[in-house]
């Protein structure tokens, strides 16, 4: 092998075997056959014109020279890694991930800022995991206990909310004449608010949602009365589509929260977006 041909991915795969000590451990974390290591490390060693490591029953050894090459290695593979990430970051495009929950609200605020900051590009990315972290995400909105650490937007409260086209009840006892829609296999959040407002109530007719988006759209169409919250439906309100014929609202103890990058791995303008989701 030419010697301008420095073999990274073997680098890699020396660098991850080294820190197991282990062929089956690192072919799990490369994803990879303990054979496909194996050939890495060979393909490496020879490069090197030394061996890296000594098999022996138990496991791997480090040899010498592998040991005195280690720290380097792993202090330049960091650097590439590092410089590889910045210049990724380098472009104006905010990754974003963000519950399907909470679609209503976010939307109309990434169309309003792209309005109002053209130079300012929002990769957004969907996930039915209301709980997921920032993972591999420049930020995260992450939906029930708030995460320490992170920015909480608003609170979830629920309310009954159904089609402007269907005639509002006056009492909460004419809800049980209506279709309950709900946003989750149970149900849960009907109970709760009926609870907060001490009212106890037969269930004839229900009909069961993945999301409350869908349960939302469901209600929009007139098909029935949805609890929601009411921070996701403050457009579909004002626009009149939804209408809330009660005043209550529950809290449910979840929030809809905001997790960013530490400053110093930050986009640009990543503080801007955070800014801007952050306004009441």
């Amino acid at each position: 092998m030419s010697r301008s041909a420095l073999p990274l991915n073997a680098i890699h795969a020396f660098l991850v075997t080294a820190r197991h000590l282990n062929l089956t451990r690192a072919a799990s974390e490369l994803c990879i056959t303990q054979g496909a290591v194996s050939r890495k490390v060979a393909t490496l060693e020879s490069w090197l014109g030394f061996p890296l490591f000594v098999r022996h029953a138990r496991g791997l050894n480090l040899t010498e020279q592998g040991a005195a090459l280690l720290p380097e290695l792993q202090q330049g593979f960091a650097l590439l890694v590092n410089a590889t990430e910045k210049a990724s970051r380098s472009n104006t495009s905010i990754r974003l991930k963000a519950p399907t929950c909470a679609m209503r609200w976010l939307v109309p605020r990434l169309v309003a800022l792209e309005q109002h900051r053209p130079d300012i590009h929002v990769a957004l990315t969907t996930t039915l995991d209301h709980g997921s972290q920032l993972e591999n995400f420049d930020a995260a909105i992450v939906f029930g206990a708030t995460p320490a650490g992170s920015l909480c937007l608003f609170e979830e409260r629920l309310t009954p909310v159904m089609a402007s086209s269907v005639t509002p009840p006056t009492q909460v006892t004419e809800l049980a004449k209506l279709t309950f829609l709900h946003p989750t296999q149970d149900m849960r959040d009907w109970q709760l608010w009926l609870t907060s407002v001490e009212a106890a109530l037969p269930m004839a007719r229900n009909q069961h949602f993945a999301t409350m988006d869908l349960a939302i759209s469901a209600a929009i169409q007139g098909f029935g009365v949805t609890v929601a919250d009411v921070t996701l439906v403050q457009n579909d309100l004002a626009n009149g589509r939804l209408i809330a014929p009660f005043a209550a609202s529950v809290a449910t103890g979840a929030t809809y929260s905001l997790l960013q990058r530490a400053e110093k791995d930050a986009p640009p303008f990543l503080p801007e977006l955070v800014a801007w989701l952050a306004q009441p």
